[in-house]
C-alpha cells in the first residue's frame, strides 16, 4: 500500500523495485491529493508498478483506495474500500465484473461476513502494531487470522507484517500479506520485497 508520508526514498522508484522483485498488488492511498492531482499521482503509481513487473516478465494489479471514479480514469484494476467508502455491492456495479474489490476488515467475523459473489479480497488488520503509522486499534494477533480460516473470500494479513512473521501469517491462514511501512521504510526496497517473499534476504 502506497503512502507518500511513510517512505524512506522516492515513492515511485520504490514501488517499481518492490514490483520488480514480486510485489503483484499495489493499492494506492492517498487522502491528500484530490482530483487532477490525485488522478495523475494513479497514473504515475501504476507505470512505475508496471514497470516493474515487466521487469521480472509478470504482471501487476493496480487498485485504488476508495475512489471509484479515479480509478475508472486511471484505468486501473479496483479499488480497495474502507469503513467509510461506498458498499462493495455499488462498486461492483459501477466497475462491472472483472474488477478487483477489496475491503477493509477488522475481525474474523467481518471477514466470513463477506459475499464472494461481490468482493475479491480483504485485508484483516491490524494484526501486529503498524510500522508505519501509531496504532489506532488493538492488535488481533495470529489467532483472528485462524478464525478467518476457510472464509469464502481469501483476505490478506495487514499491520505489522515484517520478513520476520510474514510465513506465520500464511500459515495461520492468511492468502497473503499487505503491508507498507516495511518496503517503504526500507533503506532498499528491492531486497525487503524478496526477504518477504523468502527469495532473498536483508
Amino acid at each position: 500500500m502506497t503512502d507518500r508520508a511513510a517512505v524512506r526514498g522516492e515513492l515511485l522508484t520504490a514501488v517499481e523495485a518492490a514490483a520488480a522483485n514480486g510485489v503483484d498488488l499495489v493499492q494506492v492511498r492517498d487522502r491528500e491529493l484530490g482530483g487532477r492531482a490525485l488522478l495523475e499521482h494513479v497514473e504515475a503509481v501504476m507505470a512505475a508498478a508496471q514497470h516493474g513487473a515487466r521487469a521480472r516478465g509478470a504482471q501487476v494489479r493496480v487498485v485504488v483506495n476508495r475512489r471509484v471514479d479515479i480509478a475508472l480514469a486511471a484505468g486501473a484494476d479496483g479499488v480497495h474500500l474502507g469503513f467509510d467508502a461506498m458498499p462493495p455491492e455499488v462498486a461492483r456495479t459501477l466497475l462491472g465484473p472483472e474488477a478487483w474489490i477489496g475491503v477493509s476488515c477488522h475481525s474474523p467475523e467481518e471477514v466470513r461476513a463477506l459475499d464472494p459473489g461481490v468482493v475479491t479480497y480483504a485485508h484483516l488488520a491490524p494484526i501486529f502494531a503498524p510500522l508505519s503509522k501509531p496504532a489506532e486499534r488493538p492488535s488481533l494477533g495470529l489467532a483472528a487470522l485462524e478464525q478467518a480460516r476457510g472464509a469464502a473470500v481469501p483476505f490478506l494479513a495487514q499491520g505489522g507484517i515484517t520478513a520476520a512473521n510474514a510465513r506465520s501469517c500464511l500459515a495461520a491462514g492468511a492468502a497473503g500479506i499487505a503491508l507498507t511501512g516495511e518496503i517503504l521504510l526500507s533503506p532498499n526496497p528491492a531486497t525487503t520485497t524478496r526477504a518477504l517473499l523468502g527469495t532473498g534476504s536483508n
